[in-house]
């Protein structure tokens, strides 16, 4: 299939992109300019450089699916409410039009698990029809990404899966993450402080969550103007301190954790865990 992916580059879009080549999809892929992989690719895509507000119609002729993962603000990046809302929604919509005016059939959006925001709080499974509650600039512009992408797959009848991940770690996240900063300290034998650990996560590895999305273009289940939201994630939750210990224990961590050594955020959310379908 000939796909066109957005943000890949990104952490989740270069792990997207190698499992899309491996199994022989061509691909052409958006980066920034001067932006490279977060990991190494054995075999490159056609690269594009620009944004999403630029005028890809020439590169969107002949493509068959859309593999949108570009964003601005993902955690920790920051950005500001304009940012986020003229990136997040209404580039995406922009590029989302283009690709409908050039015949493009088949959309699979990523969303965020922040959607949820304060509604996730109600849930011990956050399922995909809880209300959308966002508790920041970020999440409040991802649901209205969603809500629009939605309401396009409707009017003009395209198959579209919304794909809402939650907690992903892996090589090549920003370093200032939470699984990153632990290997970096667990490799280098210092201790790790941490708050008590006792918030309840779904953490799903970016190979695995990559394979659901390209896994995703090629699903027979997706109607032409019926869209769908899934939740991802590994359908194990388990404690921030658990994670954690595995993960110590997997590098033979010199050091020590030290569980209870920083304080909770403010409003911290003790547990946010999805339905995953079984």
């Amino acid at each position: 299939m000939k796909l066109f992916i957005t943000g890949g580059a990104g952490f989740i879009g270069s792990y997207v992109v190698q499992q899309a080549l491996a199994v022989g999809h061509t691909v052409t892929a958006l980066r920034l300019p001067g932006e490279s992989p977060k990991i190494p690719l054995s075999i490159q895509p056609r690269w594009v450089d620009g944004s999403l507000a630029d005028d890809w119609t020439a590169e969107l002729r002949g493509v068959e699916g859309i593999i949108h993962l570009a964003a601005v603000g993902v955690s920790p990046q920051q950005a500001t409410w304009e940012q986020l809302f003229r990136v997040n929604v209404l580039q995406s919509m922009q590029l989302m039009s283009a690709a409908v005016a050039g015949g493009v059939k088949r959309f699979i959006i990523c969303g965020s698990c922040f959607e949820y925001g304060l509604s996730g709080e109600k849930y011990d499974f956050i399922p995909v029809a809880a209300p959308l509650k966002p508790a920041n600039a970020y999440a409040a512009s991802k649901a209205a990404a969603t809500m629009a992408a939605l309401a396009l797959g409707v009017e003009h009848k395209v198959e579209l899966a919304v794909l809402r991940p939650f907690h992903v770690f892996g090589e090549g996240q920003h370093p200032s993450n939470f699984w990153p900063s632990l290997k970096k300290a667990a490799l280098a034998g210092e201790d790790f402080p941490m708050t008590l650990g006792e918030q309840m996560r779904d953490f799903v590895s970016v190979e695995r969550l990559a394979a659901f999305f390209v896994g995703a273009v090629s699903r027979t289940d997706l109607q032409p103007g019926m869209p769908v939201i899934e939740n991802l994630g590994s359908g194990q939750p388990q404690t921030l301190r658990a994670f954690a210990e595995h993960w110590w224990q997997h590098w033979g961590a010199k050091g020590q954790l030290l569980p209870g050594a920083i304080p909770y955020r403010a409003n911290e959310v003790m547990r946010y865990v999805p339905l995953i379908p079984s």
